[in-house]
């Protein structure tokens, strides 16, 4: 493969760079993304000693990366996409959004359907200057099958010091779940490494040897036989990492489809029951308070997110079937 001459960027690996990954290290040295370097692996425009790699691939010293650096093609598309938001609240620096369940909050590898993204450029279109061109506003996420309250930011002042409050965790996210089973203690700490699971690399696991601390606090809020209802608040925000830890422990989140919740529909006793888990479309997992200090003003603001039908339904539900078999 040649590549013209004047979009060709060569560069050499160090000792200090050794068993980097690819895309790491093409972030390192280029002005893209680590997921703008992916694409461009991912599109043949990057060689490795004269070879195409993946973007894990782990260089080693005195390796020469090849990389095509004509940027085009390599934004995704953010066309702007008239989808009904909830907004909790806006300003001229921050939109808080009540996210439903089922909508991707940004675009990527395999998604099609329009984002939580793509309607904020519809809504606000001067997000789509703000922070990294791929997920624009973009400072946390929710997972596309989990609902609830997000902060997006509207101006790059609000962007960076709400990203940096985020690494620094320095704000309050608060979540609901329905889980499986019931705790023998009315509340916990669960602090572990979470990484990728080694068995299946789409998921993440705490049962690691190596990986980032992974911390969150539960409270039993009510229970029901053979579920129960627990308040969740993070110390820090990994991958998954409420529905990682609870699957680990045994009471993965009731309709989960990756990590437990969607099999283990099937042991639930109450026929009733078992067939409104399985009707699920996604977990029962909700983030139902966000707390924040604003990047202008330095004020802490608190938001929050009523529990969505489908989730009031379920407990309504084992409700009338527990009052049905006393």
């Amino acid at each position: 493969m040649d590549f013209p001459v004047e979009d060709l960027k060569e560069l050499i690996v160090e000792e200090s760079e050794s068993d980097t990954r690819l895309d790491v290290f093409l972030s390192r040295h280029l002005p893209i993304t680590r997921s703008e370097a992916a694409r461009m692996i991912d599109q043949g425009r990057v060689l490795v000693d004269g070879k195409p790699r993946k973007p894990s691939f782990r260089l080693q010293e005195g390796m020469k990366v090849s990389a095509e650096t004509g940027r085009k093609d390599i934004e995704p598309s953010l066309a702007p996409a008239d989808i009904p938001l909830s907004i909790i609240y806006e300003d001229s620096s921050i939109i808080v959004i009540d996210k439903p369940a089922g909508l991707v909050v940004h675009p990527g590898a395999g998604t099609r359907e329009p984002t939580l993204v793509n309607a904020l450029v519809y809504l606000f279109p001067e997000i789509s200057n703000v922070g990294d061109p791929e997920r624009p506003g973009i400072v946390h996420r929710l997972d596309k099958l989990t609902s609830g309250v997000m902060v997006v930011a509207r101006t790059q002042e609000a962007c960076r010091k709400l990203a940096a409050d985020f690494k620094a965790h320095k704000q309050v996210r608060i979540y609901k779940a329905i889980c499986y089973g019931r705790f023998e203690q009315p509340s916990g700490r669960i602090e572990t490494l979470m990484h990728r699971s080694p068995r299946d690399r789409k998921k993440m696991s705490s049962k690691v040897a190596a990986g980032r601390s992974a911390v969150t606090n539960w409270l039993v809020l009510k229970e029901w036989r053979g579920f129960s209802l627990l308040e969740l608040s993070l110390e820090t925000g990994r991958t998954h990492q409420i529905r990682v830890h609870l699957s680990d422990m045994g009471h993965p989140v009731a309709g989960d489809p990756e990590y437990g919740g969607k099999r283990r529909a099937n042991t639930i006793a109450d026929p009733v029951v078992r067939s409104y888990v399985r009707s699920l479309g996604r977990q029962m997992l909700h983030a139902c308070r966000l707390g924040i200090i604003h990047p202008v003003s330095g004020e802490w603001m608190e938001f929050t997110s009523a529990l969505p039908d489908d989730f009031r339904t379920l407990m309504a539900l084992l409700d009338e079937r527990q009052q049905e078999t006393c």
